[in-house]
C-alpha cells in the first residue's frame, strides 16, 4: 500500500514536472522575441511574389520556433513590408506574416517630366516593376479607361507624398491616384479653372510650362498671366520648354533655330494654343500658379540676364527685344552655345 502511495506521489510529481517544463515551452513560444542584431532598430522584412514559405522562414529570423508554428498554423506567403522592431514577440511577427499585416509606406510622386522617369522613381519604392507600371501609363486603352489620353495621364498625378502598402498594384495605385485628384480639384478650383475657360488637364499643361520656365514659385503667378494672356488673344505661346520636349532634350541652354522648326504638336512656336498634355508632371505650385495667375498685361518673357532663374517682362515686342539681347549677349559672355 504505502509502495502504491509513493508510485503514485511520483507519477503525479513527475506529471507537474512534464506539464510545467510543456508550460514553460508554451510560455516561451508565446513570449520569445524575436533575435536581436546588432546595433540595428527597426528592420523590415519584404515579402514579393517569388518569396516561398522557406524563404520568408530564412527572412524572419525565428529559426525552430518558425517550425514549431508551422505545425499548428498553416502558411502562406502573403506579400508586403513587414516591421520587426526591437522587443517584437516572434510568435506577433509570425501571425503579421501569416495574416498579412504589413506596414505602410510613403510614396513620393514626384514631378517627373515623363512617364517612364516616373514608373522608375515609383518602382524604387514599390514592389511593382517599372516596365508594368511605364506599360499602364503608355498604354491608350488604359488610359482611357481612366478618362485620359496618355498625352494628358500626366494630368492624372498630383505631387505629394501619399502612405501606401509597399505591394500595392498598378491598378490599385492608379485609383489612388485618382481620388488624390479628385480631393485636389475642390469645387474652388475647378470653378477657377472654369473662370479661365481651361479643363483641369489644360491647367495642369498649362502648369508644366510654368514649372519648367522657372523654379521660382513666387515668379509662377506671373509667367501663367502672360501665357494666358497669350491664349486669349491667339497668339501662340512660343515657350522654349514645349520646344525642348519637342526636341527630347531639356538639357538645352539655347533654343536655335534648327530646334525651332522640329516638327510636334508640342512645338509651341508653330502650333497655336496649348499642347496636347503636359509636359512634365506639374508641381501643386505650378497648378495654383495657373489657378491664381496675376492679372498685367505681359505678354512677353525672356531669362535675365544676370542667369537668377527670373525673368524680365515685357509688354511690346520691341522691349521684349531688347531684353533678348541682353541675354544673348550674357550667353555669349559665358559662352554656352
Amino acid at each position: 500500500m504505502e509502495r502504491t502511495s509513493k508510485r503514485i506521489i511520483w507519477i503525479a510529481a513527475g506529471t507537474i514536472v512534464v506539464l510545467a517544463v510543456c508550460a514553460g515551452f508554451v510560455f516561451t513560444l508565446l513570449t520569445a522575441k524575436v533575435p536581436a542584431r546588432d546595433g540595428e532598430g527597426d528592420r523590415y522584412i519584404y515579402v514579393d511574389r517569388d518569396d516561398t514559405p522557406d524563404s520568408v522562414r530564412a527572412k524572419s529570423d525565428l529559426g525552430w520556433r518558425w517550425d514549431i508554428y508551422n505545425k499548428v498554423f498553416s502558411f502562406r506567403p502573403r506579400t508586403g513590408r513587414y516591421r520587426v522592431q526591437p522587443g517584437t514577440k516572434c510568435m506577433e511577427l509570425y501571425r503579421e506574416l501569416r495574416n498579412g499585416i504589413q506596414e505602410p509606406i510613403k510614396l513620393l510622386v514626384p514631378t517627373s517630366r515623363t512617364m517612364d522617369r516616373l514608373a522608375a522613381t515609383l518602382s524604387e519604392s514599390l514592389m511593382v516593376d517599372s516596365a508594368e507600371i511605364a506599360s499602364a501609363l503608355t498604354d491608350s486603352a488604359y488610359c482611357d479607361t481612366h478618362g485620359y489620353t496618355t498625352a494628358t495621364i500626366p494630368a492624372l498625378f498630383i505631387p505629394n507624398t501619399y502612405e501606401v502598402y509597399w505591394d500595392i498594384s498598378v491598378d490599385k495605385l492608379v485609383e489612388r491616384m485618382e481620388r488624390e485628384n479628385s480631393r485636389f480639384w475642390t469645387a474652388e478650383r475647378k470653378a477657377k479653372a472654369k473662370a479661365i475657360g481651361l479643363t483641369h488637364e489644360q491647367v495642369a499643361t498649362l502648369a508644366s510650362i510654368v514649372d519648367e520656365e522657372t523654379a521660382n514659385n513666387a515668379e509662377k503667378p506671373m509667367i501663367a498671366g502672360l501665357y494666358l494672356n497669350r491664349l486669349r488673344l491667339g497668339i501662340p505661346l512660343q515657350a522654349d520648354p514645349t520646344v525642348k520636349y519637342a526636341v527630347g532634350d531639356f538639357s538645352l541652354r539655347r533654343i536655335l533655330n534648327v530646334h525651332l522648326r522640329t516638327e510636334s504638336p508640342y512645338n509651341t512656336y508653330q502650333t497655336a494654343g496649348l499642347p496636347p498634355g503636359p509636359i512634365r508632371i506639374a508641381s501643386i505650385a505650378g497648378l495654383e500658379a495657373v489657378l491664381n495667375h496675376v492679372e498685367h498685361n505681359y505678354l512677353y518673357m525672356c531669362a535675365k540676364e544676370d542667369f537668377s532663374g527670373t525673368h524680365n517682362f515685357a509688354t511690346t515686342l520691341a522691349e521684349h527685344y531688347r531684353n533678348a539681347r541682353r541675354y544673348q549677349k550674357a550667353l555669349n559672355a559665358r559662352g554656352i552655345r
